[in-house]
């Protein structure tokens, strides 16, 4: 440890190697470079045009955009837009670039980016001068290996996991600065109670999925009472090769449902690129390091990867659906709520896997502010709005009315299934407009 003692400065020190005009790389998800930012943000003036690169943030606040309202000396750009990035969007405040997860690091490897400056979080350092990525592997590695300017953040709460082989871990000789200091608590995501419309939709997936199955869980209300429900149930030996591991699959432990047992990949662990969720999650990964995997991008998001595991269920949520099964996840018309992430990967992943199953889940219908139902499933997704996944990767969505199986149909089949499952309210105006568009 002492060879590395140069390498650590304050914060203020360290973040003097950003120039004007630089790409400075702060993460993905719930790891956050939290005192670097707070340094940079007091730079506001001093240098111009910083294109800060991040997303997912469910921090409260970002510095160097609060700092900054007028853009004088920082933008912040980001890759999927989570909960405290959607409050700036309002104003103008988040400029969106729309990607798939797993082709991150190909851009950054392959220059198609570049990134100057990367803002690496990380965990508190063993003996022998290794840490843990802590709560996000994200493409880490691969966009420091390209950066100009290495920066490690130490942060005394995230777990100190290092992974199967090393998969988990930098040493401090690959910074070329290091800084430490007082952290706030972890950032964590909750969920609220299960409608019963979110019940009614998982009681008909727990049914689709089998003893063995390895899950692939997005974040939200759906997936998390699904995993409820398997705990729940008398399923067995189910695994875990997910883009964000969550409260959901803790519960699964609890449970003794979350073996692993059955994987022909990482057998016996569970394999996930990021963590989110409550800090008894993040103290599960601390205090049981061998039950995981966490794995970059390439890895964990790597469909043919994926497709080498039996029995692969990928659940996920959408915003709409149209006839021909073309699904938004993210948008409503140009407004970005969220971003694609790693569901393309998985919705593949599942599709190649024997015994593979991508679910989409959905509610048949929303309520307006002003009381009125309005159906999520349409004749077609409105314009303006995203294309997040086309009809060609879609095998099977559900509603609280059932599950449409689109592979193999025909346009005109593909519509009736998807009007079938659609509300009430809505099935006759869908069937007309698919008998008379498909013929």
């Amino acid at each position: 440890m002492n060879d590395y003692q140069t390498k650590f400065v304050t914060p203020e020190q360290a973040v003097k190697v950003v120039q004007s005009g630089d790409w400075v790389d702060y993460g993905f998800g719930a790891g956050f470079p939290e005192l670097l930012d707070r340094a940079l943000a007091a730079r506001k003036g001093e240098v111009k045009d910083v294109k800060v690169r991040g997303g997912l943030v469910i921090r409260p606040r970002i510095e160097v955009v609060e700092a900054d309202p007028e853009q004088e000396s920082f933008s912040y750009y980001s890759w999927h837009v989570g909960d405290y990035e959607r409050k700036l969007q309002k104003n103008g405040l988040v400029k969106f670039m729309p990607a798939m997860l797993r082709s991150l690091p190909y851009l950054y490897r392959d220059k198609h980016i570049r990134c100057d400056v990367a803002f690496v979080p990380v965990s508190k350092p063993d003996e022998n001068g290794y840490c843990g990525l802590g709560i996000s592997n994200y493409a880490w590695r691969t966009i420091f290996e390209s950066a100009r300017t290495v920066i490690f953040e130490i942060n005394e709460h995230y777990p100190k996991l290092q992974g199967v082989d090393g998969s988990h871990r930098v040493h401090l000789s690959e910074a070329d600065y290091i800084v430490e200091g007082e952290h706030e608590p972890l950032p964590v995501r909750s969920y609220r109670a299960p409608s019963e419309t979110d019940i009614a939709i998982a009681k008909i997936v727990v049914n689709e999925i089998p003893d063995g199955a390895v899950l692939s869980l997005g974040v939200g209300g759906v997936p998390y009472t699904v995993a409820k429900m398997l705990a729940e149930s008398d399923k067995k030996d189910l695994g875990c090769h997910t883009g964000t591991i969550s409260d959901a699959f803790l519960e699964l432990y609890k449970a003794g449902k979350l073996t692993n047992a059955r994987k022909e990949l990482d057998t016996g662990l569970s394999a996930w690129n990021l963590a989110m969720g409550s800090q008894e999650l993040y103290d599960w990964l601390d205090a049981e390091p061998q039950l995981f995997h966490p794995g970059d991008l390439d890895y964990i998001h790597s469909v043919e990867r994926i497709s080498k595991l039996s029995s692969v269920i990928s659940i996920n949520g959408g915003v709409q659906l149209d006839l021909m099964g073309q699904e938004n996840a993210e948008s409503t018309g140009t407004r970005q709520l969220s971003g694609v992430g790693g569901q393309m990967d998985f919705l593949e992943g599942a599709y190649r896997s024997k015994g593979g199953k991508g679910f989409i889940c959905i509610n048949s219908s929303r309520l307006t502010k002003d009381g009125e139902r309005k159906s999520n499933i349409l004749a077609t997704i409105p314009g303006g709005s995203t294309i997040s996944a086309p009809r060609t990767m879609i095998q099977y969505v559900a509603t609280e009315y059932g599950i449409a199986s689109l592979s193999g149909k025909t346009l005109r089949e593909r519509a009736e299934a998807m009007a079938s499952i659609a509300h009430p309210d809505f099935r006759e105006e869908l069937m007309k407009y698919a008998q008379e568009n498909f013929k």
